[in-house]
């Protein structure tokens, strides 16, 4: 599109889409236990290619979905998605800029799979259109536009449905709800993991070539239309600070959301962020290993990121695994801790240790088919991952996050000073240690950035105290403070 006939687009109805004026609300249908959903999926190279897979099935055809719209903002995409759905016997509008889904009248609800940096103005700009929403984790790139998404659902009266899909896993609901009863004695914490390799993404010298099949303005979004600096655009993405959250924020916010749930935690009190990129040197900006201590209104969780192995590959050792936790080999999960015992995986422990009871979990394999039921009841008992509750638990990695980044390098003796205070917070800084020194060259040089402990108040959702400003100008926007013309997240939605 040439500079002349965007602006002329911007002019139209879609900047009015984007100006959060839309009267498309007037379109929203009160859905009836036969009508037809009609859905449009925003976003499908990646999460959302799973979700038009699920969405063209036979079961949910029998449910009554109807996929009507795709979007994505690479063209060779989009047309593979048509093809799926041409097959599948679907007849589907294609758009790559997802103001036009908005203004689609024959659109109930849409998917929400693009990256992070767009997840909350999707949400938004579809409940002032008077759709109902399943957003994928995390809800929200910023704190700010978390509390925005949960204002925007609640003022339209929309479905906001949030793809932390253990919220549907009935027998780990059931669990946590038999801990909670004090079976295993009171809660002490909450661990959570994310021990999931994650090799380099490379080294550019320069700008890189965007494919011509992207419209890359409109994967900016929000985000500065800056250079391409690293191999992929896409999934990459993660690991920038304008459009992802590093892994704490990707893969880490399941298991977050289940820690959280887990201590029965609504909000966070203080935080602390420590990590690194460690074991190569590449162009990604966030840390592939991180602990972060949270504080919260029950007992503290610790999150815990590693995305390198248990060291360098050797000649004896090619493919090294990757380390995992001592209270049920975790690697990728959570661990509830209380006086009686933990929770850790498929089982709950005694405190020696012994399997007692087994948890038959399922990861929530009926999540998506679950938001069709909410669609259709309008009940919020039927609604088991709400926008606050992906707000509340997405506040948890942020804040943790805002602390590491604000925070500095110092050596290792300067680190383990700090922490030696603190049992549990030496025992986890002593294996961070450990896990860095084995893959590093030299286990004496690297540093860790160490982040502050940053006050939270929970009521108006900003920083307080030491470090405020810093951390409250990272709390929004995906950079500096601020968002793209027209792609703003609205003060007032």
């Amino acid at each position: 599109m040439t500079g002349m006939k965007r602006r002329q687009f911007l002019k139209g109805t879609l900047a009015a889409g984007a100006a959060g004026v839309l009267s498309a609300s007037s379109w929203s249908r009160v859905l009836g236990a036969n009508d037809e959903i009609r859905i449009g999926i925003i976003g499908f190279r990646g999460q959302g290619r799973s979700h038009l897979g699920t969405h063209l099935s036979d079961e949910f055809k029998k449910m009554g979905v109807r996929v009507v719209a795709l979007c994505d903002v690479d063209k060779s995409v989009l047309d593979r998605g048509v093809q799926k759905c041409e097959k599948a016997g679907a007849k589907v509008t294609a758009v790559q800029d997802m103001r036009k889904i908005f203004d689609m009248k024959d659109v109930d609800a849409v998917v929400c799979a693009t990256p992070n940096h767009w997840h909350s103005l999707c949400t938004i700009w579809a409940c002032q259109a008077g759709k109902d929403v399943y957003v994928e984790k995390p809800l929200s790139h910023d704190v700010f536009e978390g509390r925005q998404v949960v204002e925007a659902a609640a003022k339209y009266k929309r479905v906001v449905y949030v793809g932390t899909q253990n919220r549907s896993d009935e027998a780990l609901a059931e669990a946590i709800d038999w801990i909670h009863k004090g079976n295993l004695g009171k809660i002490l914490r909450a661990r959570g993991f994310c021990y999931k390799p994650r090799g380099s993404i490379g080294k550019t010298t320069g700008p890189q070539k965007v494919s011509e099949s992207v419209d890359y303005d409109l994967f900016c979004g929000p985000a500065p239309n800056t250079p391409l600096r690293r191999k992929n655009l896409h999934y990459d993405w993660h690991w920038f600070w304008a459009t992802g959250n590093a892994d704490i924020g990707n893969q880490g916010i399941h298991e977050m959301d289940k820690c959280r749930w887990g201590i029965g935690a609504t909000i966070v009190k203080r935080a602390m962020g420590i990590g690194g990129r460690f074991g190569y040197d590449d162009d990604d900006e966030t840390p592939n290993t991180e602990i972060a201590f949270l504080e919260t209104d029950t007992v503290p969780i610790i999150f815990e990121v590693r995305g390198l192995p248990k060291h360098k590959a050797t000649d004896a050792d090619k493919n090294p695994p990757m380390d995992a936790y001592s209270k049920g080999g975790i690697r990728i999960g959570e661990v509830i801790e209380c006086e009686g015992g933990y929770l850790a995986g498929g089982w709950i422990y005694d405190t020696k240790g012994e399997k007692v009871r087994q948890i038959k979990r399922d990861g929530g394999g009926r999540h998506r088919a679950n938001f069709i039921k909410a669609l259709r009841s309008r009940d919020p008992k039927d609604n088991p991952a709400q926008a606050i509750e992906g707000h509340r638990s997405a506040i948890c990695f942020h804040a943790a996050n805002i602390s590491y980044r604000v925070g500095k390098d110092v050596t290792q003796p300067e680190a383990a000073e700090a922490f030696k205070t603190d049992k549990v917070a030496q025992e986890c800084w002593e294996r961070f240690q450990q896990h860095v020194s084995a893959n590093e060259d030299d286990a004496a040089k690297w540093q860790p950035q160490v982040g502050p402990w940053l006050t939270f108040d929970p009521e108006k959702e900003q920083f307080t105290g030491p470090f405020a400003d810093k951390a409250n100008f990272l709390a929004k926007g995906p950079a500096d403070n601020r968002y793209r013309p027209p792609f703003v997240v609205p003060e007032k939605v």
